[in-house]
């Protein structure tokens, strides 16, 4: 059975090697010294480990079940869920004065980032209660706050998104879920949505439905769009629960992966429902929930990576088979472990690269959001958005990849389900496709993102490489391992963002074409910046003498790995956006 560990001595690394945060002015983060953040980490570890990640095979084996209307999570789940409420872990981040913990976002994704690995499943319950509690809180009534968030802080009751509907998928324009007024200021919703993660379950007394709706005589497309609260149970002014709502589960979803996370057809006959925001502005009120559930979707491509990681390396060192080319490595025993073979070590390799970086990549995103957030910083702002795409699709396409190279680690073995292997890959796989589909976030990058403000967030990034590399260039050792790799992987960058404005506008299939290839240059870029200042981070940690200098020595290695072996890819990414549309477009329909 496969074990986890929570990766806490790279977390620690990151947190105040590398991004220093104890030194930034972030409100609140001169409270994470790191005794503190190595408490909340090292006890988080522990509960994954004890507590999530032996209920992740239950959840897999078991799934949900539909009985009467009501949803039963697999055998430990509610209590697990209750064990992670009583100890303050649903509120890590959130306001206290609602009853959270006031924490900054850059601790909560540590936190998610353990919670998903030991059980993605599981984890999904309050992960989507905390999207819905942003969003009410930065969009809501005083009054709806009030009566809705102190029991979502504590998942007491929980939440979900209902976007996607039978007939339209990432074109919410078509929707055809309607909101009739009511005199009494409510709402009577009608309508059917479809793929709705913890619909329906037993861990909360109530869950609040975030639900999107057209008002009758509201303008077409998505500018009609409103976003109303839809509660479970209807709540009364003085917080206690009523009257069932007009809210059903018509349907459980037999699904490939996260099997013991209900995704539900939701049935709306009329349900109650009260506005949230302006009407015809919930598409954007929305936006505040599909953002954080995007950033936490790349958590959990990262997430599946290093638990699927974590066992390949176990069995790579156990695994007896085959001999050593450059001779025996275990001459007492029948054969070698596997793990001396160079297409082994390869493998291994590659996903230690990616899983280092992109959680380098995750924090500093975070640490953005927190600038964003508690300082009002507009540049940061601007940036994290820019970044959310690239950490979305290209965190969950090589999370994906690495749990799959990590299966083959086991051979034959890695295809039985005893091993636990097979979850991780099927788990990993819909983080590619929820949460806007990996395409969809490479034209939102390209469409949306680049043009956003004249460019001024693409600049900013390109000033951040650009920076560094000159503020450590005489550090020679540096720059010819890290520093000029990067230089030449940015020049790419820059040269597709050139390309696209110099093609794009005369045909838009050009930048189009190119979108999904551009946002994996631009993660390659983003991902060896991570390496750059690891590696300078590590360098300052061997010349001041510390203790454990075997994780800098290997944190070194890892990255000169990457910037030899993964960034040039670069150059390959740039050579087919430069090719344009012509072939991508070439066949007729009916020639497929």
């Amino acid at each position: 059975m496969p074990t986890y560990t929570a990766p806490t001595r790279d977390m620690d690394f990151l947190l105040h090697d590398v991004l220093d945060i104890a030194a930034q002015p972030i409100p609140g983060y001169d409270e994470l010294d790191r005794d503190t953040t190595r408490a909340i980490l090292e006890e988080g570890g522990r509960f994954a480990a004890e507590v999530f990640q032996p209920l992740n095979a239950v959840g897999d084996r078991e799934g949900c079940r539909l009985e009467n209307g009501t949803v039963h999570t697999p055998t430990g789940f509610k209590a697990a869920f209750n064990q992670l409420r009583e100890g303050g872990w649903t509120g890590l981040d959130c306001d206290p004065e609602f009853g959270g913990q006031g924490m900054p976002n850059l601790m909560g994704t540590a936190i998610g980032e353990i919670l998903s690995a030991a059980n993605m499943s599981l984890s999904m319950y309050h992960g989507l209660t905390h999207g819905a509690y942003s969003t009410i809180r930065a969009h809501g009534t005083e009054a709806q706050k009030a009566l809705y968030l102190p029991k979502m802080v504590a998942c007491d009751w929980t939440g979900t998104m209902n976007l996607t509907e039978p007939h339209a998928g990432t074109d919410l324009g078509l929707l055809r879920t309607r909101a009739e007024p009511q005199d009494d200021g409510s709402y009577r919703i009608t309508g059917t949505k479809i793929f709705i993660s913890a619909g329906e379950h037993d861990l909360s007394e109530n869950i609040i439905h975030l639900v999107l709706a057209k008002i009758p005589g509201s303008p077409e497309g998505v500018k009609g769009i409103s976003l109303f609260i839809v509660p479970k149970f209807l709540v009364n002014e003085d917080g206690s629960l009523g009257a069932r709502n007009a809210v059903s589960v018509g349907h459980i979803e037999e699904k490939m992966g996260i099997h013991g996370n209900a995704t539900c057809v939701m049935n709306y006959d009329g349900a109650t429902g009260y506005l949230l925001g302006e009407p015809n502005k919930g598409l954007r009120a929305m936006f505040t929930m599909m953002n954080e559930a995007r950033l936490a979707v790349g958590v959990q491509g990262l997430s599946q990576a290093e638990v699927a990681l974590q066992n390949a390396v176990a069995y790579a060192r156990e695994r007896l088979q085959g001999r050593a080319v450059t001779g025996p490595a275990n001459p007492a025993g029948p054969a070698d472990p596997i793990i001396v073979h160079p297409d082994v070590r390869r493998v291994l390799m590659e996903g230690k690269s990616f899983v280092e970086g992109a959680r380098a990549l995750i924090f500093w995103a975070a640490t953005l959001i927190d600038r964003a957030a508690r300082m009002g910083d507009k540049e940061a702002e601007a940036l994290v958005s820019l970044l959310i795409p690239v950490i979305k699709g290209v965190c969950t396409d090589r999370g994906f990849d690495t749990t799959v190279k990590a299966q083959q680690v086991f051979g034959g073995h890695g295809f039985i389900e005893e091993t636990g292997m097979s979850q991780f890959v099927r788990d990993a796989r819909i983080t590619m496709i929820y949460e806007g589909a990996n395409g969809i976030q490479a034209l939102d990058l390209v469409g949306r993102k680049l043009p956003a403000n004249g460019g001024k967030a693409l600049m900013a990034f390109f000033a951040e490489v650009k920076d560094f590399i000159k503020e450590n260039e005489a550090d020679a050792a540096l720059k010819a391992e890290f520093l000029d790799p990067l230089k030449a992987a940015s020049k790419d960058l820059q040269a597709a963002a050139t390309w696209f404005v110099q093609n794009g506008m005369k045909n838009p299939d050009n930048a189009l074409a190119g979108a999904y290839d551009f946002m994996h240059l631009f993660g390659h870029v983003a991902l060896g910046l991570m390496w750059a200042r690891m590696a300078k981070a590590a360098r300052a940690a061997l010349a001041a003498g510390a203790p454990d200098s075997a994780f800098h020595e290997a944190k070194l290695a890892t990255g000169r790995f990457y910037m030899t072996r993964t960034l040039p890819e670069t150059r390959t990414l740039l050579a087919r956006i430069e090719s344009g549309a012509e072939t991508v477009m070439a066949l007729a329909a009916e020639d497929f």
